[in-house]
């Protein structure tokens, strides 16, 4: 009898905490969703979490992708795990570092089923930095950070090779030729439906989409949805909207999956891209990060301030705009907090709490954030408060500029947001704002330039330049001569944060690891010698 009231109590526990839902895009602009303002490419489904939960309007990502992703998993600052340079490349012996316990795994702990659908991108030569090792009970998706969205081969540094797999290991051949944001939709539907009840679900959703694929053909999605979008006339972007388009329906199949199973009325789903757009050709991409400066990879709010939005019926106060000050390495214990987690547990993290903050729009308490700091490229940036330093810039200086489309000339459709599954998902449980409230919260996070201020030029290879971000988001308006105490202030909390830093663990390529070793896969080649890789059964 006694066992049986405890195992009672531990199925209720487990019905308590919230199933987690992490949808990650990749590449995605800052003008790249309605939500901000976007009419030339509609997305419904991503503007119904965010304009019914939270628009986070200050969100901010790493300004790259395998950086980004460390600090989602570990709540640390890449500066504090050697993630801070660049990416981790396919045939690189290297990944997030062992001695860090990630997201799943705490999650686990707590009673979780966790799964990775998409992109892992966070080391893959060897089995035990591969997702199926560090947390989560089932990963269908690409390791390295690209794929071809048909074939789901990856050229890089001179290497080509297949990437896509099953729980880590299995070469996952047969689903050649199909779409890859298709395959992750149906592969997230079909753990949606197949889940335990009794257990909380933790899902990770980690697009492809939007980043390019191989140069020969860099932007595709199936031709009928790019015929969609025959009113723009940049064939890049509108191939783009086709990439963009399936994202949104995908999302939107997931939120409808939830409340088809009976989930969705517990549970939190966090929308966010991972770095800011590759606009303007960078990548040979046509993203938009308009109105603010620079694209992805570099430190302009262009490239850290990601589109992003928190859905929850558990959420106190919904239908907003969320102006508290975030980070990505929050989520962490943010997430953790909300699964009923006791946060205490966490040592030496860089994440906040956050939980409290969103859900009854208090003031947060991150009052700084650390951009990155790269001594390699010599580019560092820190927000402290409303002031921002850049000390140093990536590209020399190329992509140091304001890039569009503004996307404006199209006209907003509500109807489409109401009507979209998520939409329709979301009014089910009776949680969908009318139009008005829609259009009202959109309006306020359509982010624009301060047109009052007069420019002063910035040219941080010559000297650090500073900006008052709440004022001039655009960073139009470089302040470092007008407020030398205010610079030097940030400086000195930009060198403590340094002397904190351990160094990149980049490494060199390992010719061992080109994929034409291993039948044309890549592959975790340094869990094996090479004496006779064509043993290896792929």
């Amino acid at each position: 009898m006694l066992r049986c009231a405890l195992l009672l109590c531990v199925l209720a526990l487990a019905r308590a905490r919230p199933n987690i839902v992490l949808i990650i895009a990749d590449d995605l602009g800052w003008n790249d969703v309605g939500f901000h303002g976007l009419n030339q490419i509609p997305t419904p489904n991503i503007d119904a979490l965010a304009l019914s939960g939270l628009v986070l309007q200050n969100h901010y990502v790493q300004p790259i992708c395998t950086p980004s992703r460390s600090a989602l998993m570990t709540g640390k600052y890449p500066i504090h795990t050697g993630m801070q340079h660049g990416v981790i490349y396919g045939m690189e012996p290297r990944g997030l570092p062992l001695t860090e316990k990630i997201l799943p795994q705490y999650l686990k702990e707590l009673g979780y089923r966790t799964h990775l659908v998409g992109k892992w991108h966070l080391g893959s030569y060897k089995k035990e930095y591969l997702p199926k090792h560090r947390g989560f009970d089932s990963h269908t998706g690409f390791v390295t950070g690209k794929i071809d969205m048909f074939d789901h081969t990856n050229a890089e540094k001179g290497s080509w090779g297949f990437d896509f797999r099953h729980d880590s290991e299995l070469v996952a051949h047969e689903l050649f030729g199909q779409y890859a944001t298709d395959v992750f939709t149906n592969e997230a539907v079909r753990l949606i439906r197949g889940h335990n009840k009794t257990e909380p679900l933790f899902l990770m959703v980690a697009h492809s989409a939007v980043h390019t694929g191989n140069p020969w053909e860099p932007i595709r999605a199936p031709d009928k949805d790019i015929e969609k979008f025959a009113y723009i006339k940049d064939p890049r972007r509108q191939k783009f909207a086709g990439v963009l388009w399936k994202m949104d329906e995908s999302v939107g199949k997931v939120v409808q999956a939830l409340q088809a199973n009976g989930l969705l009325e517990n549970s939190i789903i966090l929308f966010t891209t991972d770095n800011g757009g590759a606009a303007a050709g960078f990548n040979d991409n046509a993203a938009s990060n308009y109105p603010l400066k620079g694209v992805k990879n570099t430190l302009w709010e262009g490239g850290v301030r990601g589109a992003s939005a928190l859905w929850s019926p558990l959420l106190a106060r919904r239908g907003r705009v969320a102006t508290q000050t975030l980070h990505i390495s929050d989520w962490l214990p943010t997430l953790y907090a909300a699964a009923g987690g006791n946060t205490s547990l966490f040592e030496n993290i860089d994440g906040f709490d956050q939980w409290e903050a969103l859900s009854h729009d208090v003031k947060s308490s991150r009052t700084s954030i650390v951009h990155n700091i790269d001594d390699v490229w010599g580019s560092a940036a820190i927000t402290v408060d409303q002031w921002k330093v850049v000390k140093g810039t990536n590209y020399n200086g190329a992509w140091d500029y304001w890039y569009g489309p503004d996307g404006r000339e199209e006209t907003y459709q509500v109807d489409q947001v109401l009507k979209s599954p998520a939409g329709q998902a979301i009014t089910q449980l009776g949680l969908m704002p009318d139009t008005d409230k829609i259009l009202q919260i959109r309006e306020e996070a359509t982010l624009k330039c301060n047109t009052s201020i007069v420019p002063i030029t910035c040219k941080p290879l010559v000297a650090p330049c500073l900006f008052n971000i709440e004022e001039d988001p655009c960073e139009k308006r470089n302040l470092a001569e007008q407020e030398p105490e205010i610079l030097q202030r940030l400086l000195d909390e930009l060198s403590k944060a340094n002397s904190t830093a351990v160094p990149p663990n980049n490494k060199q390529l390992d010719l061992r690891g080109d994929p034409k070793y291993w039948g044309r896969v890549y592959f975790n080649f340094g869990d094996f010698e090479m004496n006779n890789p064509s043993n290896i059964n792929l």
